[in-house]
């Protein structure tokens, strides 16, 4: 796949989700506002009819006292008529016959009885005289207790206009009527923003930006100067609100989940992109690196064919050896590729045994000295490790030490001398510290953290003058991890390259 398409199905997929993210925001936004508007029109609502339900009972409570004198008065006014005789039933006397009486009257008594009914006509017409003026005493006293509601109501204290308890439990009933069952604190506040009282969790935020704290005016009708409000506070307004949209977390999580997936499939995409790259530089340097020692091979094969070569020892040993040589330094290329493949699969048998470290460098260095003074340059050893028995597979080791120094003989500047460098030091904690140091060209920031990777050359190594598959360094990374160690890499671009290995050593 083409970098291109994957820029574009990357784009296209980022807007996708982008787009999705847009979508869920909004939605919960607007479910929030929804909710929060429903909220508010509720409390608004409870509010006003306990205000409402305050202001009946207030009256209720004029009116009570105003009856007690309402009855003495009647009772005075009308002479000593007893409820037991006459009663007003719907706007008419309703008379109340002796219980005792029998129910058949002797003829005698009916004179009586007419004379009975002639002094209750005359007593009914005086009842009603009496009710007509009671009734216009007590639309009088009721205009009384109206004008008194009116201008001495707001000179009671608001604590017994509006007790805690009465207001609490009207809050509640009225709350739960709107469908707002959760818990609540409130506070009475005068006109002067001053406490009169309040609950005693009432601990509204101070900045109240979201509109926690709702005020309404309590008893609206008092003069403006004595009107008191009452603030509600929702402890659990922001818990209430979130449940409208909680049911939305599973799908943010879900959406999450597709993003996390898409990121490790255009990582994945991209690392598979540039691997199929690296492997093409390493088919690439594999042919070229394979081609100098097969067509070495060959020519000196052909040259065995001519008699001239055959009757001359001198050139028949020198063939011979140019033979070996190329023939060991293919077999070398083909066993680090060989040697990579065992580690992958964690199927390499090593030879563990006690070396000098000191010893092994030495030898080393003697032997490489050689190839480094070839190109001008110079190696320096200075192995000061007390302690350097470590125990290593020999073979491997010498091989480590060997790749760190080929590479900088194969990164040298051209413009200056190489200068090499091999230091043993101790370490505490029984360790031995072995490091390589050059003055090559260096390796940038961003690649030296790759370097240990299979396959990965730098950018100035995918050129054909410089020979190698990617795998030294990977090698070099397994190997030192394999015998217990650890390896890493200190440069600055264009001043050279140190490389760091940590051995530990034999026990005591």
């Amino acid at each position: 796949m083409k970098k291109s398409t994957i820029w574009l199905l990357t784009f296209i997929m980022a807007m996708t989700f982008i787009g999705l993210l847009y979508v869920q925001i909004m939605y919960m936004r607007e479910m929030i506002r929804m909710r929060e508007d429903q909220f508010s029109e509720g409390v608004k609502r409870s509010l006003y009819a306990v205000t409402t339900a305050l202001e009946r009972e207030e009256t209720r409570h004029y009116l009570t006292e105003d009856f007690a004198m309402l009855d003495a008065s009647v009772l005075s006014s009308s002479g000593g008529f007893r409820p037991d005789q006459t009663q007003m039933v719907n706007g008419s006397i309703n008379f109340q016959q002796n219980p005792a009486a029998s129910a058949e009257t002797p003829v005698e008594d009916i004179r009586i009885n007419d004379d009975i009914k002639a002094g209750a006509a005359t007593s009914l017409q005086s009842n009603h005289a009496d009710l007509r003026g009671q009734y216009i005493y007590q639309k009088g006293l009721l205009n009384e207790v109206i004008l008194t509601i009116l201008n001495q109501s707001s000179n009671r204290p608001i604590r017994e206009r509006a007790d805690s308890t009465l207001v609490r439990g009207y809050m509640r009933t009225e709350l739960e009527s709107n469908g707002l069952d959760l818990p609540f604190e409130f506070a009475i506040v005068n006109r002067a923003g001053h406490t009169v009282y309040r609950t005693d969790r009432f601990t509204p935020p101070e900045n109240d930006e979201k509109g926690s704290v709702y005020v309404q005016a309590l008893f609206p009708n008092d003069p403006s100067s004595r009107v008191n409000y009452i603030h509600v506070y929702f402890p659990t307004k922001a818990n209430y609100i979130f449940s409208a949209v909680k049911f939305m977390i599973p799908s943010f999580g879900f959406t999450l989940i597709l993003l996390v997936i898409f990121l490790y499939t255009i990582i994945v995409a991209f690392r598979q992109k540039k691997l199929t790259e690296m492997k093409n530089d390493f088919i690439n340097n594999m042919t070229h690196e394979f081609k100098t020692p097969i067509s070495t091979i060959s020519l000196a094969a052909q040259m065995l064919n001519d008699d001239a070569v055959r009757k001359s020892p001198m050139m028949l040993q020198h063939t011979a050896t140019v033979i070996n040589d190329e023939t060991k330094r293919l077999r070398f290329q083909v066993e680090k590729v060989l040697q990579m493949s065992m580690f992958d699969r964690q199927s390499a048998n090593l030879k563990l045994q006690e070396v000098d470290a000191n010893v092994a460098i030495a030898n080393i260095v003697h032997t490489f000295k050689l190839k480094v003074e070839k190109y001008g340059g110079s190696l320096a050893a200075d192995l000061n490790a007390e302690d350097s028995i470590v125990v290593v597979d020999e073979m491997h080791f010498t091989n480590v030490i060997f790749n760190l120094l080929d590479n900088a003989v194969k990164y040298r500047r051209e413009d200056e001398p190489l200068q090499l460098k091999v230091t043993t030091s101790d370490m505490p904690g029984r360790k031995l510290r072995i490091e390589i140091a050059d003055n090559g060209i260096g390796i940038k920031k961003e690649d030296l953290k790759k370097i240990f990777e299979k396959f990965y050359r730098v950018s100035t190594g995918n050129r054909h003058d410089v020979k190698g598959f990617g795998l030294g360094l990977a090698y070099v990374n397994k190997m030192v991890r394999e015998l217990g160690g650890e390896i890493s890499a200190e440069s600055e671009f264009g001043h050279g390259t140190k490389f760091i290995i940590v051995l530990p050593l034999t026990k005591l």
